[in-house]
């Protein structure tokens, strides 16, 4: 198996949800616990945000300055990747892990040429925040800085799309989203 390195993006603001959305209950855990849980143990994982306690060890990091959206905190987290594969998820996303190992399966699979496995949705949209890259070639690509920069500049990598559906692909942005997952 080739190795990976996570990262989550833990720093968000959590506007729609009312409250820190990775802190709401699921499971008997929490939103970002859950996730992290279930994250293969070998892979290694950093998240970027504002540090907290896990139960699951992890480096963290942040984007600078803060508040700088999701593409500056893939930034920040692949300054300290040491992997060939970087897998990228957002911490709101608790059941993704399955979707994050075959999108690594895929690109592992694919050729030199391929820099991303990107998940596409239900609804058939490519998210760049559910997605496998080569680590060389994001660095590459991403800006500097990119404090305010949409992730989406990441789906200009050569890719395959990999259709991740259900809970897999979901996110929590809404009490409701919550549960729909089974949340509290």
């Amino acid at each position: 198996m080739t190795p990976v390195t996570v990262v989550v993006l833990a720093g968000g603001e959590s506007r729609r949800f009312g409250s820190d959305k990775l802190a709401a209950p699921l499971a008997g855990t929490t939103v970002l616990d859950h996730l992290l849980a279930s994250l293969p143990p070998e892979w290694e994982v950093i998240a970027v945000g504002e540090q907290r306690p896990t139960p699951r060890p992890l480096t963290w990091t942040r984007e600078d300055p803060p508040g700088g959206g999701p593409l500056a905190g893939i930034a920040a987290g692949l300054a300290l990747v040491t992997t060939d594969l970087t897998a990228v998820v957002a911490g709101d996303m608790p059941y993704a892990v399955s979707g994050l190992r075959q999108l690594a399966d895929a690109l592992a699979a694919a050729g030199p040429d391929t820099a991303a496995a990107v998940a596409v949705d239900d609804e058939g949209h490519a998210n760049p925040l559910l997605a496998v890259y080569r680590t060389t070639a994001a660095r590459d690509l991403v800006p500097e800085p990119a404090h305010g920069i949409p992730a989406k500049t990441l789906l200009a990598l050569p890719h395959l799309e990999v259709r991740i559906t259900g809970v897999t692909s979901r996110d929590v942005d809404t009490p409701e989203d919550l549960a729909a997952l089974g949340g509290e």
